[in-house]
């Protein structure tokens, strides 16, 4: 039963890693018994299509796993398991890197250490930043999936086809739904910290013993990560609605790493750093690091071009297979065997 395998590992995904086999091995027993009653009513076996119906009354696969599920209405029962992955996946990513970039200073740069000698007072001043930051990032998710179950994005969820579960074999058009969580919470990530820490700005790690200077390209720089940000993030959300490459979202994916690419690379081309600060580097020194990274950078133009060509020959053959190398759904409604 290829369609009733795909529905049990499309429930298993979102179900609680301690107890996926015990809550599937249930399910399964429980509709295998139905499927047995209602072939026993009809004196055959059931098809595809019959399958599917019953499948369909039995709920969407993350209906069914939230039944499973602590009952917390946060957001609500139908988008509250995405929801809870997501906030935990762009949490991580934000508190992580924060942790190690101050771990890094207060190991590497004296100047941070010893303005910041009093540890208690150091650890309330960073506490309140990684607070405040979080609570931005979990309020802009909030906000994001609380106007989905207003706008009626739970009905369309509910308004499914169980033939349309992704295959259990490997497919190559397939989308792992948790490549496209990941995809959201990182750029959700970036977008948060672009546009917390005021990013825009020439002048960045701006502590009172370290300061960053960049050249005016960085704005475009900056402005065109955001933008890409944005849209990479719509496009994982219909990605994780419907995880099948299309040609459209394949031509959009390719475009966003066309425009991702040039901004790469310029990044090696354009000396974007013009001198940093630091209380125990002198400015000869500091210019002189300057200059040697720019120059270093300079030298990884090539490979920085040859990286985007790959990633974007990548892309281009995935438009061409999407096209013309898909095999087509299958259209028969042979008897499933029990």
């Amino acid at each position: 039963m290829d369609l009733l395998e795909r529905y049990l590992q499309a429930v298993k995904f979102w179900l609680p890693k301690a107890q996926k086999q015990d809550i599937i091995a249930e399910l399964s027993e429980d509709i295998r018994s139905e499927i047995e009653e209602k072939e026993s009513t009809l004196g055959r076996g059931l098809n595809e299509a019959e399958l599917s119906d019953l499948l369909k009354k039995r709920g969407r696969p993350v209906f069914v796993a939230n039944r499973y599920l602590p009952q917390e209405q946060l957001i609500g029962p139908v988008l509250f398991p995405i929801y809870r992955l997501v906030l935990k996946i762009v949490l991580a990513c934000y508190l992580v890197p924060a942790v190690l970039v101050w771990i890094i200073l207060m190991v590497f740069n004296s100047g941070y250490r010893a303005a910041h000698a009093n540890v208690l007072e150091t650890l309330g001043s960073i506490w309140s930043t990684l607070w405040f930051s979080a609570f931005v990032a979990a309020a802009a998710i909030t906000l994001v999936f609380a106007i989905l179950e207003r706008v009626q994005f739970r009905s369309r969820l509910e308004d499914w086809n169980p033939r349309s579960l992704p295959a259990v074999r490997k497919n190559a058009n397939l989308i792992p739904r948790f490549g496209s969580i990941v995809e959201i919470a990182a750029n959700t990530f970036l977008v948060v910290w672009l546009t917390t820490y005021n990013m825009s700005s020439t002048t960045i790690f701006n502590f009172a013993n370290f300061q960053v200077f960049l050249s005016p390209a960085w704005r475009y720089v900056f402005w065109g990560f955001l933008l890409l940000a944005l849209v990479n993030i719509a496009l994982a959300a219909a990605n994780l609605a419907r995880p099948y490459w299309s040609a459209s979202r394949a031509t959009i994916r390719l475009l966003s790493d066309v425009g991702g690419s040039v901004i790469f690379a310029s990044l090696f081309k354009i000396h974007i750093l013009t001198g940093f600060a630091a209380t125990d580097v002198s400015p000869e020194r500091a210019a002189e690091i300057t200059s040697a990274i720019n120059f270093w950078t300079g030298k990884m133009f090539a490979a920085a071009v040859v990286f985007g060509v790959i990633i974007l020959c990548i892309d281009a053959f995935r438009i061409f297979r999407v096209k013309w190398c898909a095999s087509p759904a299958p259209k028969s409604t042979s008897t499933v065997i029990a």
